[in-house]
Formats: structure tokens, sequence, C-alpha cells
């Protein structure tokens, strides 16, 4: 075999091997017939009101009332966030509430009403308990609670990994993606990782994110704490196998290659 039926084979195994098929790389993939009409797809999509309140999590709780100055005692003091000066004044920034974390017995302290259980209960079911325990000192109260420790987790082949801080209650997966910058080229998109802890358990599902259908997993919404993980695809494995002084050789092996066709002329 002459030295340019070597080339070709070179050329031919490298197209093949890198050729990659449309439904291997697509989000949500759908064949050219179904795509050229509109899809409808019924979501799964979470009621807010799902989230229940566990230990260790952090609340902020407004009471107000059309009497503003009978619900202060129900709020804990606003503070102010800014830089220590020199001489340590601290200007007043943006005031903040401050929060309430929910004891390992699943309890808070609040204001005035002393202990209340709040482990779970969802943000609404704790907003009209305090309403009607407050509403015996203050006329038609209106509480607001927020879960503000509410975090993911996005690790592996994405351009910003790291762990976000959520203002929603919910989030789905793609817009976690989105957040970590996406996934990279080397990305398994049909095996992606979410681990969950519930009752003490952890649950690990894999989703396939070509598939239309992944939008009816339970998974799909992520919950507070969730780790998503992006698995590295074949390519990026193999890569990470090679010998650091491989591309020195790739080098190396091109001349001589380049130096045998001229010789060979």
């Amino acid at each position: 075999m002459n030295i340019k039926n070597v080339l070709l084979l070179l050329l031919i195994f490298t197209g093949i091997t890198s050729c990659v098929s449309r439904k291997d790389m697509v989000y949500f993939y759908e064949n050219e017939a179904s795509a050229a009409k509109p899809s409808v797809y019924e979501l799964m999509q979470p009621e807010r009101s799902q989230l229940r309140i566990k230990a260790n999590d952090q609340l902020t709780i407004s009471v107000s009332a059309a009497e503003q100055e009978a619900a202060i005692p129900f709020n804990l003091p606003v503070v102010g966030v800014g830089n220590v000066l020199e001489g340590g004044l601290r200007p007043m920034g943006t005031p903040q509430l401050q929060t309430y974390l929910v004891s390992n017995e699943g309890a808070i302290s609040f204001p005035v009403l002393g202990e209340i259980d709040v482990a779970g209960l969802t943000r609404r079911e704790l907003a009209q308990k305090l309403e009607e325990a407050i509403g015996v000192y203050v006329k038609k109260p209106i509480v607001n609670v927020r879960v503000v420790n509410f975090q993911i987790s996005v690790l592996g082949e994405v351009a910003k990994p790291g762990t976000f801080s959520i203002s929603d209650e919910y989030i789905s997966l793609p817009k976690a993606l989105g957040l970590a910058g996406d996934m990279t080229i080397y990305g398994r998109r049909e095996n992606v990782l979410v681990m969950r802890e519930e009752d003490g358990r952890l649950i690990k599902a894999y989703l396939d994110l070509t598939d239309n259908e992944v939008i009816n997993s339970p998974y799909f919404y992520l919950k507070q704490n969730d780790v998503v993980v992006v698995e590295p695809n074949r390519p990026a494995l193999q890569a990470a196998n090679y010998n650091r002084n491989a591309s020195l050789y790739v080098s190396v092996a091109s001349v001589l290659i380049s130096l045998i066709v001229v010789i060979s002329r």
C-alpha cells in the first residue's frame, strides 16, 4: 500500500469518527417531519405551593396591615448593608429583612407568638397559620413568607459550573443549565444526572435531554439543593487519556508524512 492510500484511509477514518448525529446533540430532538409543525405538550409543572419547609431552611417573613404600626412588633428589625469605613462607621445601604432559621426540630422563634412549628408546611400554609395567630392582635394582617436558601448546583461539562441561588420556588433543568452557561460540546446530553435528597435518601435519576418526553419526568423541575451533573462524552474521556506529549507526536508524524510524500514523487 502506497503513502497516498494510507493518507486516504486516514482521512476516511477521521471523517467517520468525527461524525455526530443531530439526535445526539440537539435538545428535545424531533425528526424533520415532526419539527415542521408546532408541537404542544402538557407540562408537569409543579405547583409553587409544593415546596415544603424543612429543618435548616432560612425564611424571611414580613407582616403588614392597614394599621402598620400594629404590625411592627411582629417583624424582625430591618438591617442595612454597607461597608465599614475608617473610624468604624457603617453607612446604611439597601435594607434587608433578617432571616428565621428553622431548627432541627422544625420550628422558628417568632416575635410575640414564640415558638412556631413550620416544618412540612408550604409557604402559603405557614402564611395562613401566622395570619390566624396574629389576627388575635392585628386586624386583617397580611403575611408574606419566602424561602431564601433555595439553591441548586450544576457540575461537570458545563461552561460555568457552580452553586446558584434561586429566587423563585422552582426551576427547570434547562434553565439550571442556562445559569451554568449551558453544556459544552463535550457534555452527554442523553445522560444528565440529577441527585436529590428526600426523606434521608439520596435519589439519582438520569435524564435524556435529546428526548421530548423528558419534560414528563418528575426530575425535569428541580427541587431545593438538587445537584445536576453533566458527564463527559466519549471524545472527552478519550482526550483525557491522551499522553500530554501526544500533540508533539502528531506534529512530528505530520512532518514525516509530508517529507515521505515529497520524496516519493
